[in-house]
């Protein structure tokens, strides 16, 4: 199962999967974009997620989105499947964004290209989230 992202790149990702892997079943739920959902919106999630009952679930909603709601509502998830958060690799399997060139990818430098690609939006994640990661590791390791 694909949770998050848009109904067109949901589509696109059926489509896609399909003919990759032509005896999948794929399912999908697009959740509304919004920073957070109300109690009848996670319900919501939460239900097509039970019903769906997936051998694996990708959930697709940006960093740390996706990670806070996985964790927060994991006790509700009635599956027992492998659970990934995976961000921007939704629209990258669609391909309706690109990827960085293999060579930024070969050298570990694909943050750098996509903070380059939209510093807007990725500034903040690299120059303030990796380094306050790097911090609260070192807070636990010492």
């Amino acid at each position: 199962m694909f949770m998050g992202s848009s109904p067109e790149v949901l589509a696109l990702i059926r489509e896609r999967a399909g003919s990759v892997y032509p005896n999948i079943k794929v399912a999908t739920y697009s959740p509304p974009y919004k920073p957070a959902f109300t109690e009848e919106e996670d319900a919501a999630i939460i239900k097509a997620i039970n019903d769906a009952d997936p051998d694996l679930l990708w959930i697709g909603m940006t960093a740390p989105k996706q990670e806070k709601w996985t964790y927060s509502h994991w006790d509700a998830l009635n599956i027992r499947c492998h659970v990934g958060t995976v961000g921007a690799v939704f629209d990258f399997f669609a391909g309706t964004y690109q990827r960085a060139p293999r060579w930024w990818q070969a050298h570990s430098l694909e943050w750098l290209y996509r903070l380059i690609k939209e510093p807007k939006r990725m500034w903040r994640r690299y120059v303030i989230g990796n380094p306050l990661f790097l911090l609260n590791i070192c807070k636990e390791r010492f």
